[in-house]
């Protein structure tokens, strides 16, 4: 089973619907405690997220006990209410920080030359959080932010976003429909200073992959994502957004430095998001969130 065969039913829009008005009504720590029963009572009937959660976690040495499942599930849930927390424009930006200060430099120094920039993300922890800064900090000149996503949660938050009337320049495209009328768009968007996410870890059902080695197994990862930062020409970082224990998330970032030529740039690229993501899954192993069978071996 690969993950675009996995229904994400947790983020479906009627869910996020109703989390947003017991949110409304009676604040975010109801919505979590409705969320810690819940997430418990989905995870009983969910046998091939189970099998997934506890090979993985066998993977990378920790106890593929059914509480290690549930808490690796939950982390995930737990993102899913900071997401509509987001989406619906009320997270605080001061419940960010960047890993350390040089990267948070660059960052906003490469924002200041008025150029949009390039973020690969990974499914570790909730990169939502760093399309939340940039719609929040006037000073980065940030004009809007596009999203890929998986088709069926493109229309699951586009919906959820007309509904709840944010305000936030945010466009989501299909990660299955890019072609090259996408690529003149998103170039168009780059050169008027939008920030591009997408995600370097996960592959559609019709992409070309190449199979690298993570965590000592075998994987496909989507080579499209690799080649579309490339061709776009501009200031390309990793990045992911981790949890930290006091509720806060910290923002970790590597920018990515170009080779005289694209075979080599191509190769680097791939080669440095592999090692940039393993690096992730050691800081916050219970925030990878891919519950499918993605290990070849």
């Amino acid at each position: 089973m690969k993950w675009h065969e996995v229904k994400e039913q947790a983020a479906g829009e009627k869910r996020l619907l109703l989390l947003w008005y017991i949110y409304k009504i009676l604040g975010k720590n109801i919505v979590k405690f409705i969320v810690f029963f819940v997430t418990f009572f989905a995870l009983l009937g969910a046998k091939k997220i189970k099998e997934s959660s506890k090979k993985y976690l066998k993977i990378i040495g920790q106890k593929d006990s059914f509480f290690n499942v549930y808490k690796h599930c939950l982390s995930y849930s737990f993102a899913l209410v900071d997401r509509m927390e987001i989406f619906s424009d009320n997270f605080s930006p001061n419940k960010i920080e960047f890993a350390n200060e040089e990267s948070r430099a660059q960052l906003f120094d490469d924002l200041a030359k008025e150029k949009g920039m390039f973020f690969i993300c990974n499914h570790i922890g909730n990169i939502d959080v760093m399309r939340a800064l940039m719609l929040s900090n006037a000073k980065n000149n940030c004009k809007g932010v596009c999203v890929f996503l998986a088709k069926e949660q493109c229309k699951i938050f586009n919906s959820f976003i007309a509904k709840i009337t944010t305000e936030q320049p945010i466009l989501l495209y299909p990660v299955e429909d890019i072609d090259i009328n996408t690529s003149i768009e998103i170039k168009e968007k780059l050169d008027n200073n939008f920030v591009v996410f997408m995600a370097g870890d996960r592959t559609s059902k019709n992409s070309i992959n190449f199979e690298t080695d993570f965590l000592n197994h075998k994987v496909d990862f989507p080579l499209g994502t690799f080649k579309f930062a490339q061709m776009m020409e501009v200031p390309t970082y990793f990045i992911s957004a981790l949890k930290e224990k006091n509720d806060k998330y910290k923002l970790h970032l590597k920018k990515f430095y170009p080779e005289e030529t694209k075979k080599e740039t191509l190769e680097k690229m791939k080669k440095e998001f592999v090692m940039f993501t393993e690096k992730m899954v050691e800081l916050a192993p219970f925030q990878f969130y891919h519950f499918y069978d993605m290990f070849k071996d």
